[in-house]
C-alpha cells in the first residue's frame, strides 16, 4: 500500500533516520515507538504526504487514502459538532440529492420512454453505492462515534468554536473515523480522551476494516490495538511482531544477540591479531598471515549503539501520619443549580494509592480539589487526620513557578545533596535534555513547565499527594520514573490519570465518580472493570461518625475484603458445584504445565543456536506466558465463583 526504500531524514544536522525499508500493507495495525525526537511525528507527516524525504522514496498505490491526526493544533469553526462530522459525507450527500433529483424526474417522465430508463439505470447505479456505503445510516453512524468519545446528545448542537483544544481534537478524531480511510495515521490520539473514551477507542480499532499506524504513551493501548512494533531506534528503524509487551521481549532478545555476536566476534579479532603479531616476519608463515589479514579487512565490525540510560532516582520519603488520612461525611458540592456531589461518605487510610475514574465533568477534578481545600464544601464534613500534609497537582500547576528562574539552578535549590549530574538524568528523564536545563522556566510551554512542577513535587514529597492527571505530557519513559517514584512512596496517594496502564500498576483502590455519587471499588482498574462486568462487588460501609445519618456508597476499608460485607451469592445446587470443583482442579493441572513450559523455554534461551532459533524461542514462550496469564484469570475467576457461592 505504501513503501518506503533506502528513506532518510535530517533537521539541520540533525539525522533523524536513514536506510529504512518499510512496507506497510492493507491489514498493518502498527505501532511506532521511539524517544521523543527520534523522528516519529516526522514520519507520519512523511506517510501523511505532508513532508518529503531526504534521502530514498516513497511509492504509493493507487487510490488509497490517508487520514492523518496530528497532536494538536486542528481548530474547527462555523458548523454544529454534528454538521462538521457529517460534513465527511460530501460525497455521499451529492449521491443522494443527484438520486432525489432523479426520483422527481422519473415521477414526471413517460414510463415507457427511453429517456425514463435511462434515468432509472443510473438511480439504480446511484442507490446501489448508496447503500453498498451504509448512506441510510449515516446520522447513526456519527450518534455512535460522538457517544464514544464522550460527547453528550446536547453537545452535538453546540457550535465547534465553543468547544477547547482538547475536544477539538476529538471532533477531529471523530471525522477520521467516519471518513475511514485505507490508512490512519494517529499522532497520539489518547492525549485529549478519558478512560472510558480510550476504552471505546480500543474496540473501535481492533474491528477498523484498514491499516492504521498510531504512536502512544500508553503501553496498555498499544498492547490492546496494534500487531507489530516499528522502534525508530539509533537512527534506524526496527520491527518487532506482536504487541508492545512482545516488543520488549523481542528487543531484549535481540539485544543479547547482538552482545552475543559481538562477543563472538571480537574473539576471533583477538585470535587473528595474536596470529598476525607472532607470525608476521616468518617466511614459512607468509601466505596464512595474510589470509587472516585479508579476513579482518573483510570483516564488517559489529557496534553496540549505547543505550538510553535507565533513571533510578531514589525520592525522599515524608514523614509517616496517623492511620486515617482523611474522611468525608454526608459531603455534598453545587455550583449553582448544578450538583456534583451529594451525601458522599467514604474513609482514606495511610499508604493507599486511590485512582479516581469517570467520565470528563463527572467530578474527578473537583473531588481531588476538595481533598486540597482548594474548594468549599457545599454541605458535610471533611476531616483530615493526624499529622497529614496534603500536597496538590493541578492541571495548570505550571502556574506557580517562577518564570524567572533557571530550571537547573532552581532544582538544585530543592536537592542540594544531589549532584549535578543525578539532577541532569532526571531531568533528561523528564524530557529536559542538553541544554534545555539552562532555560528560563518562563519560556517553556504549557506541557513543558507542567512536567518540571511534577518533578519539584516529587523532590520533596508531602505525605498526602493529590495528583490530577500526573501523566499529561510524560513519554513512556517519563511515565515509568513516576510509577515507579510512587509505587516507592510510603505516603497516600489520590490520583486522576487516563492511563490504563499506570492505574493498574498503582491503584489499590478505585473510586468511580458519576451521577453525584462515589462508588469504591477494590483492586486496580481491572479488578473494578471485572466488577462492573457483572461479577461480585466486594465493598464495605465505610466508617462514619454515630451521629450523622448517611446513604452512602459502600466503601472497602484499606482494599481489604471485610467477610461481613461479601455479597451473598445463590447457592448451587451439587451437580453445578462439581463442575466448577473440576474445572478449578482441571485449570490448576493446566497451569502447571504452562509453567513447565516456561521453565524449559528460559532453559533453552541460555543456549545460544541463532539468531532466528532464539526468535522462535523467545516467541514460544511468549505464547506460553499469554496462556498463563489467561489461566491464572480463570483460576481466579472460578475460585471466586466458588467462593460465593459457600
Amino acid at each position: 500500500m505504501i513503501q518506503l526504500s533506502g528513506a532518510g531524514k535530517r533537521y539541520g544536522h540533525k539525522l533523524l533516520f536513514e536506510n529504512a525499508d518499510w512496507l506497510i500493507t492493507p491489514e498493518s495495525r502498527i505501532g511506532l515507538v521511539g524517544a521523543n525526537g527520534t523522528g516519529k511525528s516526522t514520519i507520519m507527516k512523511i506517510l501523511a504526504g505532508s513532508e518529503s524525504l531526504d534521502y530514498g522514496s516513497i511509492s504509493r498505490a493507487k487510490g488509497i487514502s490517508t487520514g492523518y491526526l496530528p497532536q494538536d493544533g486542528l481548530t474547527m469553526t462555523g458548523r454544529t459538532v454534528f454538521a462538521e462530522c457529517l460534513s465527511v459525507f460530501a460525497e455521499l450527500h451529492a449521491i443522494e440529492k443527484e438520486m432525489e433529483s432523479l426520483t422527481r424526474s422519473m415521477s414526471e417522465l413517460d414510463h415507457q420512454s427511453p429517456e425514463y430508463s435511462n434515468v432509472a439505470d443510473r438511480y439504480q447505479k446511484l442507490e446501489h453505492e448508496f447503500v453498498a456505503r451504509d448512506g441510510y445510516t449515516l446520522e447513526a453512524q456519527v450518534g455512535q462515534v460522538l457517544t464514544g468519545l464522550g460527547f453528550h446528545r446536547n453537545d452535538w448542537t453546540r457550535q465547534t468554536e465553543e468547544f477547547s483544544g482538547g475536544w477539538q481534537m476529538r471532533i477531529a478524531l471523530a471525522k477520521l473515523l467516519l471518513q475511514k480511510p485505507n490508512l490512519l495515521l494517529l499522532d497520539e490520539p489518547t492525549n485529549h480522551l478519558d478512560l472510558e473514551a480510550r476504552n471505546w477507542l480500543e474496540e473501535f480499532l481492533t474491528t477498523y476494516p484498514y491499516a492504521f499506524v498510531l504512536i502512544s504513551h500508553d503501553r496498555y493501548f498499544l498492547d490492546i490495538t496494534v500487531k507489530r512494533i516499528v522502534e525508530i531506534w539509533n537512527k534506524q528503524m526496527h520491527f518487532y511482531a506482536g504487541n508492545y509487551d512482545q516488543y520488549l521481549a523481542g528487543k531484549t532478545a535481540r539485544k543479547e544477540q547482538l552482545e552475543a555476536a559481538y562477543k563472538t566476534q571480537h574473539d576471533r579479532i583477538e585470535q587473528l591479531e595474536v596470529f598476525i603479531n607472532r607470525f608476521r616476519y616468518t617466511a614459512t608463515k607468509a601466505k596464512q598471515v595474510q589470509s587472516r589479514i585479508k579476513e579482518l579487512e573483510k570483516m564488517e565490525r559489529i557496534q553496540i549503539p549505547e543505550e538510553e540510560k535507565t533513571v533510578h532516582f531514589s525520592f525522599p520519603q515524608p514523614k509517616p501520619s496517623g492511620r486515617i488520612v482523611a474522611e468525608f461525611a454526608n459531603v455534598a458540592k453545587s455550583y449553582g443549580d448544578h450538583k456534583v456531589f451529594e451525601k458522599v461518605n467514604f474513609m482514606i487510610e495511610r499508604g493507599e494509592r486511590i485512582a479516581l475514574v469517570g467520565v470528563n465533568g463527572a467530578g474527578k477534578s473537583t473531588l481531588i480539589k476538595l481533598l486540597a481545600s482548594q474548594e468549599p464544601l457545599t454541605a458535610g464534613e471533611y476531616k483530615l487526620g493526624h499529622e497529614v500534609h496534603p500536597d496538590y497537582f493541578a492541571q495548570d500547576q505550571y502556574k506557580e513557578l517562577d518564570p524567572e528562574a533557571r530550571i537547573l539552578d532552581d532544582l538544585g535549590e530543592l536537592s542540594a545533596a544531589s549532584t549535578q549530574t543525578q539532577l541532569r538524568s532526571l531531568l533528561g528523564c523528564f524530557l529536559f535534555s542538553g541544554d534545555d536545563v539552562f532555560k528560563r522556566i518562563g519560556v517553556l510551554s504549557g506541557g513543558e513547565r507542567n512536567r518540571y512542577a511534577l518533578l519539584k513535587m516529587l523532590l520533596h514529597p508531602a505525605n498526602f499527594l493529590l495528583l490530577d492527571e500526573p501523566t499529561n505530557h510524560l513519554d513512556l519513559r517519563a511515565k515509568d520514573v513516576l510509577l515507579e517514584a510512587l509505587m516507592k512512596y510510603t505516603g497516600t496517594v489520590v490520583f486522576v490519570s487516563h492511563d490504563r496502564y499506570f492505574i493498574d500498576k498503582l491503584a489499590t483502590r478505585v473510586f468511580e465518580i458519576g451521577e453525584g455519587k462515589v462508588e469504591i471499588y477494590p483492586g486496580n482498574y481491572e479488578d473494578y472493570l471485572w466488577r462492573k462486568q457483572g461479577r461480585p462487588t466486594v465493598a464495605a460501609e465505610a466508617p462514619k461518625p454515630p451521629a450523622i445519618s448517611s446513604t452512602s456508597s459502600p466503601v472497602p476499608v484499606n482494599g481489604d475484603r471485610p467477610p461481613a460485607a461479601e455479597p451473598k451469592g445463590k447457592r448451587l445446587n451439587p451437580i453445578k458445584r462439581q463442575q466448577i470443583e473440576d474445572r478449578l482442579h482441571e485449570v490448576e493441572e493446566e497451569i502447571a504445565r504452562a509453567e513447565a513450559a516456561i521453565a524449559q523455554c528460559e532453559t533453552q534461551l541460555q543456549s545460544f543456536v541463532s539468531a532466528e532459533e532464539t526468535q522462535h524461542q523467545t516467541q514460544e514462550l511468549a505464547n506460553h506466558k499469554n496462556v498463563l496469564q489467561r489461566l491464572m484469570k480463570e483460576w481466579e475467576e472460578v475460585s471466586e465463583a466458588l467462593e460465593t457461592a459457600d
